[in-house]
């Protein structure tokens, strides 16, 4: 079966139907109309530029190149975990707990899937290894973006609850740990919810890429039940050590509630 190519009159075709849903926006006084515009235009421009980022590494795979590519990615996306938060850790930390969860997870999930199941030569093969760490790192900053925030959040809102728990003797583990528990459901929820109506119903992204690209649907659904584990994997180790690591900054050593570590800023684009 022969790919269909796609021409820009194409793809304005369909940016028509996102400025339809603006307007709407604007009609139903929903104050989303600039959210949506702008989303719609840094996807437009970041999709074109890593287009010509990634066929300028395709064309010189090399472990140095790619590597710079992979941790760009990684702070991107740190970046938008930190910017997702309404109530985040100050400073440095902020940034540098959820960047580091997703290393941990999606570095190692990654590695793993590139040298024990694709298997490829070398390893390292720009064609598998960046989209593999890019589908991962998306999955999993949504859920430790909505780990974290859950967590902060209602910590704020708790602080009385958690810290009766510490004038009663309990430890900061045993204060937060319902709390935590309910953080770590929240940032798995959606991919739980991914897998559990794949096929039923919606078709995921990578097997639809790869069904109209012309691959057997079979083989197509074979790479997609790869990645829903592999993303369910990353999701939710990222998610683990980001809460963990998250609630641990809350108190200090003396096992006190320290809120003061928290500072509030708004959702961005």
């Amino acid at each position: 079966m022969k790919m269909v190519l796609l021409s820009y009159t194409d793809l304005v075709l369909a940016a028509v139907l996102v400025v339809a849903l603006a307007l709407l926006s604007i009609r139903m006084k929903l104050s989303l109309w600039k959210q949506i515009i702008i989303a719609a235009l840094r996807t437009t421009v970041q999709l074109l530029l890593i287009g010509l980022v990634l066929k300028a590494v395709f064309a010189n795979a090399k472990l140095p190149w790619i590597t710079l590519m992979a941790l760009f990615m990684l702070l991107a996306a740190g970046r938008e975990v930190t910017a997702r938060q309404k109530r985040r850790l100050a400073g440095f930390w902020g940034f540098g707990v959820g960047t580091v969860s997703m290393f941990i997870s999606s570095f190692t999930v990654t590695i793993f899937a590139l040298i024990a199941i694709v298997g490829n030569t070398p390893w390292y093969a720009p064609q598998y290894a960046i989209p593999l760490l890019g589908m991962l790192l998306g999955n999993t900053m949504n859920g430790v973006a909505l780990g974290i925030n859950h967590l902060t959040q209602a910590s704020w809102e708790q602080r009385r609850i958690i810290e009766e728990r510490l004038i009663l003797g309990q430890d900061r583990t045993q204060a937060i740990l319902d709390i935590r528990r309910e953080s770590v459901r929240t940032g798995l929820i959606p991919i739980i919810n991914s897998m559990a109506a794949a096929g039923i119903v919606s078709l995921p992204g990578m097997m639809t890429g790869q069904i109209l690209a012309g691959s057997p649907p079979v083989e197509a659904v074979k790479y997609q039940i790869l990645i829903m584990f592999l993303i369910a994997a990353g999701t939710g180790f990222g998610t683990l050590s980001a809460v963990w690591f998250t609630s641990h900054r809350l108190f200090d050593a003396r096992h006190r509630l320290r809120l003061d570590r928290l500072s509030s800023i708004g959702n961005t684009i």
